[in-house]
């Protein structure tokens, strides 16, 4: 049995969340069992991109200067990292630490800021598609990681939580060699999976006080849950998050995958939950984001008529040119190149488009949507 532990926080007050942190240790079983005094430890935030924290893009810095301050007043002494999505240069992380206010409540904690951008490459014999796996050289440089994600939806995964977190350990522009690798979600679900396992975080926590829905994980929609979760399996985590906002675990291709490895059983049935009671925090609306991965024909299909189905069905992005600022980072960002600017806006061959949806989560204007198929908006209703 994996323990999960959730506990209800109402607001971004530091002491409410600080103590929330404190209850998650205590009901996993202490800090002691994961941290040693004088240990250096990796907060690995999700820091998609130059967001207020408002929107929920990020994770929250109050949440993080609460768990900064429970680790440095145990001894240990924190690093705060990510490597977001675009280029991972200094002037870059400065750019993002400084528009998530990370650096604000780093420098009120004096803890440190990672400016390390080189690599390393990592062995993960445990892998089922990578096994060497170049990654983040801050890793390096600490001796436990913890992943400290956000409760988002996700335009290509659906979903996005512990696991997915890990993805931000491959370095900036990296990460598009890996869509471009994997288009296939099943195969990227187990790409993210081998990265966890390789990054190997001691604890994973979620800031779920305030989520993302609809279009995440950068233009969607706040909403409400009101839930700290930590848990030292990212796998056991992301199974109780998804069931708090309503998604079955076959929509969720890391949960589905996850289950299939043998990392975690369904129906939480190797959980023991503990704090508050888990049907506190369920909704039944938590919106989805506007795409559905379903696979309506067999192997034995033809690769043509798959061809054919794929286009028809797929949903595809759409680009607001009356949002659209012209700044290039959707053509600079996309795995399969196949954006292109004319007269200064983004025009998109759908015909090589693999649908990873970096466009939409990447655009600082949120003037990229997924538009889904007639015929997919029908099925849905059905």
């Amino acid at each position: 049995m994996k323990r999960v532990s959730l506990i209800k926080c109402e607001e971004y007050k530091l002491e409410e969340v600080k103590k929330s942190i404190l209850k998650s240790f205590e009901n996993l079983g202490g800090i002691d069992k994961y941290i040693a005094k004088n240990d250096k430890v990796l907060l690995k935030l999700n820091l998609l991109m130059n967001k207020s924290p408002d929107t929920a893009t990020t994770t929250n810095p109050i949440f993080v200067k609460a768990l900064a301050q429970v680790i440095t007043q145990y001894g240990a002494t924190v690093i705060i990292a990510d490597s977001p999505g675009g280029p991972f240069n200094k002037r870059a992380l400065e750019k993002i630490y400084e528009g998530t206010h990370i650096k604000k409540i780093a420098e009120e904690e004096g803890v440190s800021l990672n400016y390390n951008t080189e690599h390393t490459e990592i062995a993960c014999d445990n892998g089922k598609i990578l096994k060497k796996i170049i990654m983040t050289d801050y890793l390096n440089d600490v001796d436990k990681v913890i992943s400290v994600s956000k409760l988002k939806t996700h335009g290509m995964m659906t979903y996005t939580g512990a696991v997915k977190n890990q993805f931000g350990t491959i370095p900036g522009v990296l990460k598009a060699e890996y869509h471009y690798r994997m288009p296939k979600i099943e195969d990227f679900a187990d790409a993210l999976i081998d990265i966890c396992l390789a990054s190997n975080p001691v604890l994973s926590f979620m800031d779920g006080i305030i989520a993302m829905e609809g279009d995440g994980p950068s233009a969607g929609t706040t909403r409400k849950i009101k839930a700290v979760l930590a848990s030292d399996s990212p796998y056991h985590l992301d199974c109780v998050a998804t069931k708090i906002i309503g998604f079955e675990e076959n929509e969720v291709p890391t949960v589905k995958t996850s289950i299939e490895r043998g990392l975690c059983e369904s129906n939480l049935e190797d959980i023991e939950l503990i704090g508050d009671n888990i049907n506190e925090f369920k909704v039944n609306d938590f919106r989805r984001p506007k795409h559905m991965n379903i696979q309506f024909l067999s192997d034995k299909t033809p690769n043509f008529i798959k061809r054919v189905a794929d286009n028809v069905m797929k949903p595809k992005p759409v680009f607001d040119y009356d949002k659209c600022i012209g700044c290039r980072d959707c053509a600079k960002n996309c795995p399969a190149k196949v954006i292109t600017m004319k007269n200064n806006k983004p025009v998109v061959e759908l015909k090589n488009c693999i649908r990873c949806y970096c466009c939409q989560e990447l655009c600082p204007q949120e003037a990229v949507t997924i538009k889904q198929s007639y015929i997919m908006k029908k099925i849905s209703k059905i």
